[in-house]
């Protein structure tokens, strides 16, 4: 089982100058809504995929301080002495509201609300964007990926170029949401349930006195799982003809026919197809080709469209660091308070880059699907209290020319943010990791092939209601 970790102190050091700030001018219970939402999509894409809020919810059922925490608190010389008596006592006591693990995502939309007194929720800032910002970004990335290699599987190799432990097994647990078959890292199947799996490394081939030996020993091994790296010397000439006498000699004469090469340099359409043909001739039509060697989407797309033999891919660096744009931009915004009877009074930031300007107020997220076919087509933030009728016609901004109005009829309206916390309580059945890949595998079957598109893809429809609209306005026309 997970041993949970204490993150408590994995905070910003301003999260708590804040904290003994509100708790020194009497603002420390009053009640704040903070939004967790995103500005763009990774590399252009048409949406990203949510990931992260196991690990959160972990997070806030351990939090708290210990004795050596507060120790080093009170050094700092900068805390009261009754603030740290707080926090000796500290839990969190407030209401989170999330999209599902696995949920597609867009920009400008909440997908994570925290309801607290203000020093919690102001505290658990930190790690909340850091967790679903890396584990988002990951899953983002790793469903790229799976979509290019066209059905055929995909493993996460990426551990040793991963930035961290915790980057290389939450990575791996977030490609495995996202779509890929398995890992390569052994503490993210241990841990999380991520399937770990792998053979040899050209360290093995180089062991043994010659090729031949070194792939014939490995098949007496594991004959059942006969994958072996061809290309230590010279593919073509020594590492196919060699791993064919091998699976011919050991595992042929045991009727054991699943087997597997791999390719982890060179021209790999050119070397897959000259491999290809030369195990069908030897009669191993059922040998599997994996290929590997810093892939990304783009890559494994373009062997495919060359005509390249390959079955399946492992893919590393690319996708674990999310290299061609690492950064996944999650902020975390206040959006109101409430006052001492209850009423909630929305908070709007502004800055002079428009994109920056947040929208204030409690909300939802509605997500609109057709249907006649199912698909999702838009998602429309509401206030808390506002419900959308999918009886009636529905107007939404198109988001490429906000200028225009656009009515939708025949449509299904589901509600995306589930609660996960009440009064400090978990409210939420967390799902098994093989529940949120098959989730997440239904909701992007969900979406258009027009917003899938790697390259330009469809705006999708991000609207806010006309009663939230008009409160956003108003706040801004307030501030001028």
């Amino acid at each position: 089982m997970k041993q949970h970790l204490n993150y408590t102190m994995l905070c910003d050091f301003y999260e708590l100058t804040m904290g003994n700030g509100y708790f020194q001018t009497g603002l420390g219970d009053q009640i704040c809504y903070f939004d967790v939402f995103f500005r763009t999509v990774p590399d252009g894409g048409g949406f990203a995929i949510a990931a992260g809020l196991e690990q959160v919810i972990d997070y806030i059922e351990n939090l708290s301080f210990d004795e050596e925490d507060l120790e080093y608190l009170r050094g700092k010389k900068c805390f009261s002495e009754a603030f740290l008596n707080y926090l000796r006592r500290f839990r969190f006591t407030g209401d989170i509201w999330a999209v599902p693990e696995g949920t597609p995502i867009f920009p400008g939309e909440p997908i994570l609300t925290v309801r607290a007194p203000a020093i919690q929720a102001q505290f658990v800032e930190t790690f909340i964007l850091l967790t679903l910002n890396h584990q988002s970004l990951i899953a983002t990335k790793t469903n790229r990926i799976v979509r290019s290699a066209q059905g055929r599987p995909v493993s996460e190799f990426g551990s040793r170029r991963a930035q961290g432990p915790d980057a290389a097994i939450l990575g791996a647990r977030a490609s495995y949401i996202a779509g890929c078959s398995g890992t390569a890292c052994t503490q993210a199947d241990e841990l999380y349930g991520s399937p770990a799996g792998g053979t040899m490394a050209h360290s093995w081939v180089q062991m043994f006195p010659d090729e031949l030996t070194a792939f014939k020993t490995y098949c007496q091994l594991y004959p059942h799982n006969a994958t072996l790296l061809v290309d230590t010397y010279n593919v073509l000439n020594s590492g196919v003809p060699n791993a064919i006498k091998a699976f011919q000699e050991v595992l042929l004469p045991q009727g054991i026919t699943s087997c597997g090469i791999r390719l982890d340099s060179g021209d790999l359409t050119y070397l897959s197809r000259k491999a290809r043909q030369m195990l069908d001739a030897a009669g191993l039509t059922g040998c599997k080709i994996f290929v590997s060697n810093a892939l990304d989407e783009y890559l494994i797309r373009d062997l495919l469209l060359q005509g390249a033999a390959i079955d399946a891919f492992g893919v590393g660096e690319r996708l674990i660091t999310s290299r061609s744009e690492p950064v996944f931009g999650g902020v975390y915004k206040l959006a109101a308070v409430e006052d001492s009877e209850g009423n909630i009074i929305p908070k709007i930031k502004i800055s002079e880059n428009p994109s920056k300007i947040t929208t204030p107020h409690f909300k939802k997220v509605y997500r609109l699907f057709d249907r006649d076919d199912g698909k999702a087509f838009a998602d429309l933030v509401t206030l808390h209290d506002e419900t959308v009728d999918d009886t009636r016609p529905l107007e939404l901004f198109d988001p490429a020319a906000t200028w225009k109005r656009k009515t939708f009829t025949n449509f299904t309206a589901v509600e995306l943010l589930q609660p996960i916390f009440r009064g400090g309580e978990l409210a939420y059945r967390v799902p098994t990791i093989e529940e949120v890949r098959a989730y997440c595998a239904r909701q992007v079957d969900l979406q258009w092939d027009e917003v899938k598109r790697f390259e330009n893809p469809h705006n999708y429809y991000v609207d806010l209601s006309q009663k939230l609209w008009d409160i956003k306005q108003q706040l801004l026309k307030n501030q001028r």
